[in-house]
């Protein structure tokens, strides 16, 4: 793909997270999973992006011999706090305006094993998004919201969210990502409205 792409070509998903192997399995990491089933889907694998700061997996949505829309899937190397920077980078190099980003992010107000997708809306004290909104001059870009459930008892909310989730939650969490996946190309295929109706539970 190259720079003259039109932003009418051009979809931006970002799986937020934070690198390293340290974080892998964290709450907090669930778009990487989510971007990683992507990039499984698409045949492509993820490479670093001369921006220097992001790393991407390029194609198209779509059937073999049914190609759909052109996606950039991306998993930002900053932390989830600073991942606005990099985001931006890339959307200025696509020519991606805000309305064609999808931001895939665990969410504390959902129950886990649920989505949600939305358009807009603030950040709900979730640092990644506080960053893209920022960086973005906006918070106007699509969301899908991995839900992780709110930590039992008086745990820390921040212990919670970088911490491995549970031995039942793993059991069942290759069916969310999968899910997530789904609701993904859902938005970008069919629409904000027939993805709500399909995946938010």
């Amino acid at each position: 793909m190259t720079t003259d792409q039109t932003s009418a070509d051009v979809w931006l998903v970002v799986g937020l997270g934070n690198p390293g192997e340290k974080y892998a399995g964290h709450r907090h990491n669930v778009g990487y999973l989510v971007a990683d089933e992507l990039a499984r889907r698409l045949g492509s694998p993820f490479k670093s992006h001369k921006t220097g700061r992001a790393e991407v997996a390029e194609g198209r949505l779509g059937a073999p011999g049914q190609p759909g829309p052109r996606v950039v899937l991306a998993r930002p190397r900053s932390f989830m706090n600073e991942v606005g920077g990099p985001v931006k980078a890339l959307a200025t190099f696509y020519k991606v305006p805000p309305e064609r980003i999808v931001a895939i992010h665990d969410e504390l107000d959902i129950a886990f094993g649920t989505l949600r997708t939305k358009l807009g809306g603030g950040d709900n004290g979730h640092n990644g998004l506080r960053s893209l909104r920022s960086s973005l001059g906006t918070g106007d870009f699509y969301r899908v919201r991995a839900g992780i459930g709110r930590p039992p008892g008086r745990q820390d909310v921040s212990d919670f969210v970088l911490s491995n989730y549970s031995g039942v939650e793993r059991k069942e969490l290759p069916f969310q990502v999968d899910t997530a996946a789904d609701a993904v190309e859902s938005l970008i295929t069919e629409g904000l409205e027939r993805a709500q109706q399909r995946y938010n539970s």
